[in-house]
């Protein structure tokens, strides 16, 4: 069945008595009431800007945005408007990597070594691919202490990551690769298929499909980027013991995760981190080309063969993570479904797969309900997982279904 899409002309949200809120897009009227739960989210004065997009079943449904940017040349949000979905950015690469191996330009579960020679030291010589890819390869921080701005130079990053020894023997337990995920999966990729994963990405899968996004924006682009703005509130309890972790125990494997270096956690609204190819945490897209593209996953056309749509849902990984420290739960690249605990599920869905982003960005795919799911924004919130603003149209969404 196809939806319509009719055009929302002065929708608005009541953020308090002196404030309103115009909510753009379209919407079909089956899904009115995620447009009414997007709506709601403005009546809390922490929240600044976003955008939310669904797919269903071979038609984009669901597409609004609202607020404002911080960018003094784009003020309001547009349509267009690019934001950084942090590690959302790791199940877009992943969807990469699914496609690599369709064509037959990559095993993942040979070594690296075998793609990428000088990885095989130090106890990495049978490191597979695939370790990389699901968090057991023992690598979710550096070693060295790193400046500020070695995270923008992909030779440095590649060569100290090859040159150290895990924390922990890989394949032997797991541990979230927050932001070492994409120079480790990036430079095997590079190494195994010949292009960069922005190069692929750009070629196999935005250009046949119309979609926008980058790792790497382009100069003629930039203006078009919202700018982020710290979490505000107080955060869930699985937040406030990692960060509590963090500052008892700076040498934790956790800590120089998150810190080493400083950048990691300070860069995202400066020129060096949008102009860098990091695929595990700069990706700038657009929520309607995320749900695009993670629904076109969902209902099968064309990405991504039936076998990568089933190894996408497989579990590969799943317990206490080493550096999260909550359980978590991966296939490939893709975080999965965690049932029964709200920080870590998309719906009822039992074989969805996607990821968030750092305070509050999510995109996944359903292949039970042929739907892809995508909610941006540039008001960061103080969650691990998945933010209570994201989870809110989860349920708004999957109740339209059931009517």
């Amino acid at each position: 069945m196809k939806y319509s899409l009719p055009l929302l002309i002065n929708a608005k949200a009541m953020r308090n008595s002196m404030s309103i809120v115009n909510i753009k897009g379209q919407c079909d009227p089956r899904f009115e009431a995620v447009q009414q739960a997007f709506g709601k989210l403005f009546e809390d004065q922490t929240q600044v800007g976003a955008s939310f997009s669904l797919y269903y079943q071979g038609a984009l449904v669901v597409n609004l945005w609202a607020g404002e940017t911080a960018n003094e040349v784009q003020p309001e949000w547009q349509q267009n408007s690019l934001v950084n979905v942090f590690s959302v950015s790791k199940a877009v690469t992943a969807i990469c990597v699914q496609r690599a191996i369709d064509a037959g330009a990559m095993d993942v579960a040979r070594p690296v070594a075998d793609y990428w020679p000088e990885y095989g030291c130090n106890g990495k010589k049978r490191t597979t691919v695939s370790q990389l890819l699901n968090h057991q390869a023992g690598q979710p921080a550096l070693k060295t202490q790193l400046a500020d701005d070695a995270i923008y130079d992909w030779e440095q990053m590649t060569s100290v990551l090859a040159s150290e020894e895990p924390w922990w023997q890989p394949g032997t337990d797991h541990g979230y690769h927050m932001i070492t995920y994409g120079w480790l999966v990036g430079e095997a990729f590079r190494r195994a298929v010949g292009l960069s994963v922005n190069q692929f990405l750009q070629d196999e899968i935005v250009k046949p499909n119309n979609l926008e996004m980058y790792f790497g924006v382009p100069d003629s682009e930039l203006s078009r980027i919202v700018n982020l703005s710290a979490a505000k509130g107080l955060p869930e309890p699985g937040r406030v013991s990692l960060f509590n972790h963090v500052m008892t125990e700076p040498a934790s494997v956790t800590a120089r995760a998150l810190m080493n270096p400083l950048s990691i956690m300070n860069g995202a609204n400066t020129l060096p981190w949008r102009k860098a190819e990091i695929p595990s945490a700069n990706l700038h897209s657009t929520s309607a080309s995320l749900a695009t593209l993670f629904g076109r996953v969902a209902c099968r056309e064309g990405i991504l063969s039936d076998a990568a749509l089933q190894r996408c849902q497989t579990e590969e990984t799943a317990g206490p993570d080493r550096v999260l420290l909550t359980n978590s739960r991966f296939g490939p690249g893709f975080m999965l479904q965690q049932p029964g605990d709200l920080e870590a599920e998309f719906g009822p869905g039992l074989h969805a797969f996607g990821h968030p982003g750092a305070g509050g960005a999510l995109s996944f795919s359903d292949p039970e309900q042929e739907l892809g799911f995508s909610y941006v924004m540039n008001q960061l919130g103080p969650y691990v997982l998945i933010d209570p603003r994201p989870r809110s149209l989860i349920a708004a969404a999957y109740d339209c279904l059931k009517r």
